[in-house]
């Protein structure tokens, strides 16, 4: 340092808005509540992820069946793989909802208010968790279901009502997501 020579300090002038705390900052072109996307995106999230949970746990479970039973009764193998696939089917109707709810998320092109982002968050809940559910039937059904038809083939036809009704269960979850996915969006008139 140079004596008798001081050094000005620079001083910057804020143009951006990074001295404003998060929760003042307002998004550009952003309509309705801030916060109100996370509730919808969490919906999306939560159908699918319970409804993949349910599917995960029902081929897993009915599959450990399908194997054991398939030591004994090698035949009976492609007849036994029903209750997987019907396991499999509950995570697709996870991703339907997923896919319905984040299509009515877009807050630049429409309000998107919190009535609309707990409907869609209700939605991928009702969806997911009977998803999750109607798995567990599955799986369990399955897996003592295919293990009792190597020793009983007449037992089939029942254990095949009993699969069907536990994936409604999902089915039902599925339609009450669809219609309360539709409600949002009716929370104001715009």
């Amino acid at each position: 340092m140079m004596c008798g020579v001081r050094k000005k300090k620079k001083t910057a002038i804020l143009t951006d808005l990074t001295w404003i705390p998060i929760f003042e900052r307002k998004m550009v072109g952003f309509s309705g509540d801030e916060s109100a996307p996370f509730f919808g995106f969490l919906g999306a999230a939560a159908a699918l992820v319970f409804s993949c949970m349910g599917a995960a746990y029902g081929t897993a479970k009915s599959g450990v069946g399908v194997a054991s039973m398939g030591v004994m009764r090698p035949e009976l193998v492609m007849k036994s793989i029903v209750p997987v696939v019907m396991a499999g089917v509950l995570g697709i109707y996870g991703l339907i909802i997923a896919v319905i709810i984040s299509t009515g998320i877009n807050p630049k092109a429409k309000s998107y208010y919190l009535f609309d982002g707990y409907a869609h968050l209700s939605s991928g809940l009702a969806c997911g968790l009977a998803g999750l559910s109607a798995g567990m039937a599955i799986g369990i059904v399955g897996d003592a279901g295919v293990r009792a038809n190597a020793q009983q083939p007449k037992l089939f036809v029942g254990m095949i009502l009993i699969l069907i009704f536990a994936e409604a269960l999902a089915l039902y979850g599925l339609i009450v997501g669809i219609i309360l996915s539709s409600r949002a969006g009716q929370s104001r008139a715009d």
